[in-house]
């Protein structure tokens, strides 16, 4: 079982949660980038979430000139969808899947799981929630894209398309800039798969406006059936 080399930091929201979101911070962050997340998002006061917030691995990183840094896979340019690291890629998205299936072990059912990330945890949060045989809850990137877009038809499996996915991003990213994530949408809603889209008048970062937007979408397409009154 691939690991991360630190435990995730966990927060929970209320006792014995009935849904968990894994959230993937960017690359030479950490855990604790996204400590405010459930602070961030306006959450149903009645429904006990557990977030996950685990760390990548320490690699060196090519495009900061072999930089040994938290990353979820290694960036060999600028043009991000050209050599991308595969094996990088496989490896985050063994962390990810041993996270689900502990959720799951812990009573949390992956209809339950949303898995999501910002820049490159979002590249890792559409790689492995695209390919998984069960359905997620949801799927969320911020200010990111969709690595291997090209395989996305012949990898992608069918059970996933039903998955609701959120993506926004940055008018005036200069880190990932909008057609990448403009593109990436394109590929999947071509493929099937059902997103809602957001831009924001901002860089490579996080808007109040693009929290209040998550949380109505959470609240609209991955628990309304829940009761929490």
């Amino acid at each position: 079982m691939n690991e991360s080399s630190t435990p995730p930091l966990e927060i929970e929201t209320g006792a014995a949660p009935v849904f968990s979101i894994i959230w993937l911070h960017g690359l030479g962050a950490d855990s604790r980038d996204f400590e405010q997340l459930p602070q961030m998002l306006n959450l149903p006061r009645q429904l006990p979430i557990r977030f996950i917030l685990p760390d990548a691995p320490h690699r060196p990183i090519t495009l900061n000139g072999g930089m040994v840094m938290r990353g979820w896979y290694d960036l060999t340019g600028m043009e991000i969808v050209k050599q991308e690291d595969v094996s990088g890629l496989d490896e985050s998205t063994g962390i990810v899947d041993s996270l689900v299936a502990r959720e799951c072990a812990r009573g949390v059912p992956r209809s339950h799981i949303v898995v999501g990330g910002f820049s490159q945890g979002g590249a890792v949060a559409l790689h492995y929630g695209l390919r998984c045989e069960e359905a997620l809850a949801g799927i969320v990137g911020l200010s990111t894209y969709l690595p291997l877009s090209g395989q996305l038809a012949q990898r992608v499996h069918p059970n996933a398309l039903s998955t609701p996915i959120f993506l926004a991003h940055g008018l005036f990213d200069p880190v990932l800039a909008l057609p990448l994530g403009e593109a990436s949408r394109q590929t999947l809603q071509d493929n099937g798969c059902d997103v809602t889209w957001h831009t924001y008048p901002m860089p490579h970062s996080v808007a109040p406006e693009e929290m209040t937007d998550l949380s109505a979408w959470l609240s609209a397409r991955v628990w309304p059936e829940v009761a929490i009154g």
